[in-house]
């Protein structure tokens, strides 16, 4: 079964890429004793992109799998969208 995400994929991949070395240049900035606030700057500029990729991930799955699932009828629907509904309130408070 395809994933909703699964036509964005590269361009996750892409992103996730990008995210691991800006988190590689955190790391390496913590060692090489930068500036805090520069370090934060950083740390929020992956945050942030993190979030994106959330919901672009969160709005696939929305169109995709809870879509299909209410679409089918039955228990799933409520299944999927008691699942979006979870995954929200995490991003929430994260």
């Amino acid at each position: 079964m395809a994933h909703g995400y699964s036509d964005n994929r590269s361009a996750h991949l892409k992103r996730l890429a990008r995210i691991e070395g800006q988190v590689r240049g955190i790391a390496r900035m913590v060692e090489e004793d930068k500036y805090c606030i520069d370090v934060l700057t950083q740390v929020s500029a992956v945050t942030k992109a993190l979030q994106a990729v959330s919901l672009a991930l969160l709005d696939e799955h929305m169109a995709h799998c809870v879509a299909q699932a209410v679409a089918a009828g039955g228990d799933e629907g409520a299944v999927k969208l008691k699942e979006a509904s979870d995954a929200i309130a995490r991003l929430v408070r994260s």
